[in-house]
C-alpha cells in the first residue's frame, strides 16, 4: 500500500476551493486500496497502465486516458509499474454536471496543461486568473468524448495475477498452458473464467491489453515497427490488422 497522494481529511473536506489539482511522481509501483471522499476525482497517469477499481467497475486504462470517479464512490488503483499521474478533486457542489457513474474518458491537450498549471497553485482562494482556469477544466471534463476503451479485469484471484502480469508485461509470450501452470490453475478454467468475467475469451484479453499499451506508445511518438516488436507481435502486419479490426483505423492513423 502507498501514501495517498493528498491527506484523505482533505479529500473529503467540503471546505477550501471548488477544485485543485496534484501530480504525484515515484519509482515504485502505487497500490491503493478502496476508499472514497466527499470530492470527485478525475486521475489517469502519465506513462503506463492503471487497473481502476471503481464501484463496480474493474479496469484496465492507459495513460491517454482519464477515469472520473464521482463523490463518495469507494475505489482503489493499481499502477503496472512505477507510478506518474495526475489527479484533480472536485467539490460536490461543482460536480452536479458531470457523469453520476465511474467513466472512462479521452482527455485532451488542453485539459492536461490546465491541470499542470493548476497543481502549481498554493493557498486555499482562487485569484480571477485560477477562477476561469478552474471553470476551463470543469468546461473541458464536461465535454470530454466518452470511451468504452477500459478492459475489464477479471475478478477471480487467479485470473487476476496473469491478467496483472500481462498489464505490465504484454510482450510475454508464454503460452495459455504456461500461464495455468504458473498461476496454479487449469486452461479451461482460465478460458471459462476470463470469458464469464471479463467478456473477452483469454487470446482476446491479451491483444486488447497490448493495444492498450500501443496506443500509450503511439502518443508517445513511436514508430509502429518498434511498438510492434515491443509488444512481442513477431509480424508486423499481424499488429496493424488487429489495430485496425479493433479502433477502425491502422495505428499509423490513430489520432491519440
Amino acid at each position: 500500500m502507498t501514501v495517498p497522494m493528498i491527506p484523505l481529511s482533505l479529500a473529503s473536506s467540503h471546505e477550501g476551493p471548488d477544485l485543485f489539482a496534484v501530480i504525484s511522481q515515484s519509482g515504485v509501483v502505487r497500490e491503493t486500496p478502496r476508499h472514497h471522499h466527499a470530492r470527485g476525482q478525475l486521475l489517469g497517469a502519465e506513462h503506463g497502465l492503471l487497473t481502476i477499481d471503481a464501484g463496480n467497475c474493474l479496469w484496465v486504462v492507459p495513460a491517454t486516458h482519464a477515469v472520473w470517479i464521482p463523490p463518495a464512490l469507494p475505489h482503489g488503483l493499481y499502477s503496472h509499474g512505477p507510478y506518474s499521474g495526475w489527479s484533480v478533486y472536485i467539490a460536490a457542489s461543482a460536480c452536479k454536471e458531470l457523469p453520476e457513474k465511474p467513466c472512462i474518458f479521452s482527455f485532451t491537450g488542453l485539459l492536461r496543461e490546465a491541470v499542470m498549471r493548476a497543481a502549481s497553485w498554493k493557498g486555499n482562494a482562487f485569484t480571477a486568473s485560477q477562477a476561469r482556469l478552474a471553470g476551463v477544466i470543469l468546461d473541458e471534463i464536461q465535454s470530454l468524448p466518452l470511451t468504452h476503451l477500459g478492459l475489464p479485469m477479471p475478478k477471480d484471484v487467479r485470473l487476476r495475477k496473469i491478467a496483472r502480469a500481462l498489464s505490465e508485461r504484454p510482450d510475454d509470450n508464454r503460452s495459455l498452458e504456461e500461464w495455468a501452470a504458473w498461476a496454479g490453475t487449469s486452461t479451461r478454467t482460465i478460458t471459462r473464467r476470463f470469458s464469464a468475467e471479463t467478456g473477452f475469451n483469454f487470446t482476446e484479453w491479451r491483444q486488447r491489453v497490448r493495444l492498450l499499451r500501443a496506443l500509450e506508445l503511439l502518443a508517445a511518438g513511436q514508430p509502429v515497427t518498434a511498438i510492434a516488436l515491443d509488444l512481442g507481435y513477431d509480424n508486423v502486419s499481424a499488429f496493424i490488422a488487429l489495430f485496425r479490426r479493433v479502433f477502425g483505423v491502422t495505428p499509423g492513423r490513430y489520432k491519440c
